[in-house]
C-alpha cells in the first residue's frame, strides 16, 4: 500500500499555497478537493461581489496579483486558481469530499513513529498519509444561531451562503441579522431596492482611520493568540472593526446602518419580537451570522482541547496535540494573505515532522530546509 508523505484537504487559497510549497520541497502529496471545479469557496459567492468589493485577492505564491476590477469574483478567482493549478501541475484530485481522517493505528503513541493517517471519503476510497494539511476553510459550514420560534416563521429564511442577489428581495421587507462585513455589504445592496433593517447581538466597532498593514498585523496577532491558547478562533473583522465603502454611502444616508438594540428575543410567524415586546413584521430574515471551521472530519483525531478549539503552535499551523496535522485557513490564516503564509508554514511543519522519521521518503537535509 502506497503511503504518501502528505495529503492536502481542500484546494482553496490555503490548499493551493500549501501544495505549491510542498511541491517545491519535493514532498510526495495529493490535494483532495470537494468541488467539481477549481475556485474553492469563491466559485459559490454571489454574483454582485466584484474584485473591487473584496479589495482584491492576495497573489498565490509565484503568481501575479489579480487586478482590482468590476469583474465578478466568482468568475475571476476560480479562473485564477485553475490557471495556477495548471501552471504548477499541482496534484489536485476532484471531486473528493473527505468525511473522515483517522489514525491507521489508534493504539500507537502520540510522540512516536506511527503507521500514518487514513483519509477517506463517502465513495469509499482511502489514502494513507504520514501527515495532512487541512485546508477546508469555513464556507461549507454556515452558522445560524437559535432563537425561539424560528420554525414558525412563515416568510423566507436564508443564510448569506445562499444569497441570490438583491433583486430577489425587491418589495420584501428584509431583516439582516449579523455584525460582520457581509452584513454591511448586503445591507448596502438591499437598501437600494427594498425596505431593510438591521439587528446585531452586540454593539459594533466602526473603523474610521486608515486600515494600514500594521493595523492588519496587530489584528491577526490577536486571533493568533486565541488559537495558541486552544480557544475557538474569532474572525479577523471582530478585532479590526467595520468600514463603509464608497458604494455603501447611499445606504448610510437612508439610515439602514442604524440598528435597533437590544436584539430581538423571539421569531414569530410574521416577524420578530423585540425585547421591549414590540412585533417587527418582516418578510425575510437574512442570517449574516458567519461560518464555523469545517473540521468535523478530523474528529477521530481528538484535536480539540478543553477550551473548545484546536491549539496550534507558535507558527500558527501545527496542531499541538498531533504535529502530523497542519491547519491552514483556520483562525488567523482565514484570509487570502494569511492563507499564503500559512501554506508556507504548513509545508515547513510537514517537512520538520518527516525529517524526524526514518521511513519518510524525503531526505533529511531537504526536509529540514
Amino acid at each position: 500500500m502506497e503511503i504518501l508523505d502528505s495529503v492536502v484537504i481542500g484546494a482553496g487559497q490555503a490548499g493551493l499555497s500549501a501544495s505549491y510549497h510542498l511541491q517545491r520541497r519535493g514532498i510526495d502529496h495529493v490535494v483532495l478537493d470537494a468541488d467539481a471545479a477549481p475556485g474553492g469557496a469563491w466559485q459559490h459567492r454571489w454574483d454582485s461581489l466584484t474584485m473591487r468589493d473584496v479589495h482584491g485577492v492576495a497573489e498565490l505564491p509565484g503568481a501575479e496579483r489579480l487586478a482590482l476590477s468590476d469583474a465578478r469574483a466568482n468568475v475571476a478567482v476560480p479562473d485564477y486558481f485553475a490557471a495556477y493549478e495548471r501552471r504548477h501541475d499541482l496534484p489536485v484530485i476532484r471531486p473528493v469530499a473527505v468525511d473522515r481522517v483517522a489514525p491507521a493505528d489508534p493504539a500507537a503513541p502520540a510522540d512516536g513513529e506511527r503507521e500514518g493517517l487514513l483519509v477517506t471519503h463517502a465513495g469509499g476510497r482511502t489514502w494513507t498519509s504520514r501527515t495532512i494539511v487541512n485546508a477546508t476553510g469555513t464556507w461549507s459550514h454556515p452558522y445560524v444561531p437559535y432563537y425561539p420560534g424560528m420554525r414558525t416563521f412563515r416568510g423566507e429564511q436564508l443564510h448569506t451562503h445562499d444569497y441570490p442577489g438583491a433583486e430577489h428581495f425587491r418589495d420584501k421587507r428584509v431583516l439582516v441579522v449579523g455584525g460582520g462585513a457581509s452584513a454591511v455589504q448586503l445591507l448596502g445592496e438591499l437598501a437600494l431596492v427594498t425596505d431593510v433593517l438591521w439587528a446585531t447581538r452586540r454593539p459594533l466597532v466602526w473603523r474610521t482611520d486608515e486600515f494600514t498593514p500594521e493595523a492588519g498585523s496587530a489584528a491577526v496577532a490577536l486571533v493568533e493568540e486565541r488559537v495558541r491558547r486552544g480557544l475557538p478562533p474569532a474572525s479577523v473583522v471582530s478585532v479590526t472593526g467595520l468600514m463603509l465603502r464608497p458604494q455603501e454611502e447611499a445606504a448610510r444616508r437612508l439610515g439602514v446602518y442604524d440598528r435597533r438594540l437590544p436584539m430581538f428575543s423571539t421569531v414569530e410567524p410574521d416577524g420578530v419580537r423585540w425585547a421591549d415586546g414590540q412585533l417587527e413584521p418582516v418578510d425575510v430574515i437574512l442570517w449574516a451570522t458567519g461560518f464555523r471551521p469545517a473540521i468535523a472530519h478530523l474528529a477521530p483525531l481528538h484535536l480539540r482541547g478543553p477550551a473548545g478549539g484546536i491549539q496550534l503552535d507558535r507558527h500558527g499551523t501545527t496542531a499541538v496535540v498531533d504535529p502530523r496535522v497542519q491547519l491552514v485557513g483556520y483562525g488567523p490564516s482565514a484570509s487570502t494573505i494569511g492563507a499564503n503564509r500559512a501554506g508556507r508554514s504548513a509545508a515547513r511543519g510537514v517537512a520538520a515532522w518527516l525529517a524526524q522519521h526514518a521511513s519518510s521518503s524525503v531526505p533529511r537535509d531537504e526536509a529540514a530546509g
